[in-house]
């Protein structure tokens, strides 16, 4: 007994340890929390005497937001003191609740302020940004005469259809560059007036304006090694299509494989002439579409020799096949349906939903194939859906005892243990061997 209360004594003492830690942390959280708020407070009146009410509306929605939790806790920590006496559980609950008021307050305003000290970063930059915008405007406006250069230059080269991407562009980033001027000068006006939001508005915009002008006087540069690349992949693409001219000569000759030479053969009459200025990007597209299609019309062609497309009267003799499997299982199931388990039902179910589809495949020559497989598919399904229905029938019948009148087989003397293996094992595998008496069976099962 002494070791039990000792035990206890001890897990008491240390409880009542960490309920003290506890309401240390609580306090201490308490005093943090009050203090972040006073100095978030004072951060949020210079931040809106130099950015404005819009960029610090977050942090002042934030602060109004922990101000009011923040009594919560207050409330809670002087239940803690009054006169009213509370039990260790009421004193933890509290002290848990003050730490996770506290946590949470200190959270919101460092993610709010965090986000907020960009913007006054930005804004104590700004003089920085501006001649930086200036900066890169002037030199943006040194590359206008050679772009245009440039632009004149290919011009003579390659046709309008490929030149439309660039023709303009020394044109366009000369009137971003002086947009660029201009927003810096707005935002060094804006910001002389204490209008920030204004300023910092117009400098954004001027930052950008730079970066779209430097962009489209790059890709003027890029162009050129662009065209020069698909100049040199669609020499490659006209040799290789003249190759698959020559392989397609030993082709299947049929009608596709014809229609996809003569769609080659007339992209390749439709290139540019030397000399003359062409597309070199659309070009080397069309190209390359008729020359994909050639090469898919001749495997298609070749995969259709080797593997010939089944007759007609092939695939409507695998669905007639299929239509008596499933006609002489669907008889047996129906007959025996308190003896047919989920098994054979499910067999059959799924070889009749088949077949709904099979009539629909049967016309389309592209089809054909998929209709002889599905009328396989259905024959086997319900084949196994009779062997399947026939083993619950078997094991269902006591193996004693005889069927119709004490007899051997089938007919007026039943079907005993015996008869099974011998005249209905017979009839059974003759059925399940491919239905060799077809009709037959037929009208035994009806």
């Amino acid at each position: 007994m002494a070791g039990i209360w000792g035990r206890r004594k001890r897990e008491q003492e240390e409880l009542a340890a960490q309920d003290a830690d506890l309401a240390r942390r609580a306090e201490q959280a308490l005093v943090a929390a009050d203090e972040r708020i006073r100095s978030t407070s004072d951060e949020l009146s210079f931040a809106e005497a130099e950015l404005g009410g819009q960029l610090t509306g977050d942090l002042k929605k934030a602060l109004s937001a922990v101000r009011t939790h923040l009594r919560e806790a207050f409330q809670l920590h002087q239940l803690n003191h009054d006169e009213i006496p509370d039990t260790p559980e009421e004193l933890r609950t509290r002290n848990a609740r003050i730490v996770q008021l506290c946590d949470w307050a200190q959270d919101l305003l460092d993610e709010k302020t965090s986000a907020l000290a960009e913007s006054i970063a930005k804004v104590r930059r700004a003089p920085e940004v501006i001649a930086k915008v200036r900066a890169d405007a002037a030199e943006l406006s040194t590359r206008i005469p050679q772009t245009n250069e440039t632009v004149a230059r290919l011009s003579s080269r390659y046709a309008d259809s490929a030149m439309h991407q660039i023709t303009a562009s020394a044109a366009e980033a000369e009137q971003l560059i002086a947009f660029a001027t201009h927003g810096a000068s707005v935002s060094e006006r804006r910001r002389a007036a204490k209008q920030n939001e204004e300023a910092n508005l117009a400098l954004e915009t001027a930052t950008e304006a730079t970066r779209r002008a430097s962009a489209l006087l790059d890709a003027v540069e890029d162009f050129e090694i662009e065209a020069l690349r698909a100049e040199s992949t669609l020499a490659e693409v006209v040799a290789d299509s003249r190759s698959d001219l020559i392989a397609a000569r030993t082709a299947p000759q049929v009608p596709a494989v014809a229609a996809a030479v003569t769609a080659l053969q007339d992209a390749l009459s439709a290139l540019t002439p030397a000399g003359t200025p062409g597309d070199p990007f659309a070009e080397l597209s069309q190209l390359r579409a008729a020359n994909t299609a050639l090469d898919d019309a001749i495997a298609t062609a070749r995969h259709r020799e080797a593997h010939p497309l089944p007759s007609l009267q092939q695939v409507q003799h695998a669905i007639d096949d299929a239509d008596r499997q499933l006609g002489v299982a669907r008889g047996l199931i129906a007959g025996h349906r308190g003896w047919i388990g989920a098994d054979a039902r499910t067999r059959l179910a799924e070889a009749e939903r088949l077949r709904v589809d099979l009539s629909d495949l049967l016309p389309a020559e592209e089809t054909r194939d998929q209709a002889l497989a599905g009328a396989r598919r259905v024959a086997h399904l319900a084949s196994e859906a009779l062997q399947l229905a026939q083993r619950d029938i078997d094991s269902s019948r006591p193996q004693d005892q005889g069927w119709g009148g004490g007899g051997d087989g089938w007919g007026g003397g039943g079907w005993s243990g015996g008869g099974r293996r011998g005249g209905g094992g017979d009839i059974a595998s003759g059925i399940l061997g491919g239905l060799v008496i077809g009709s037959i069976l037929d009208g035994i099962f009806d």
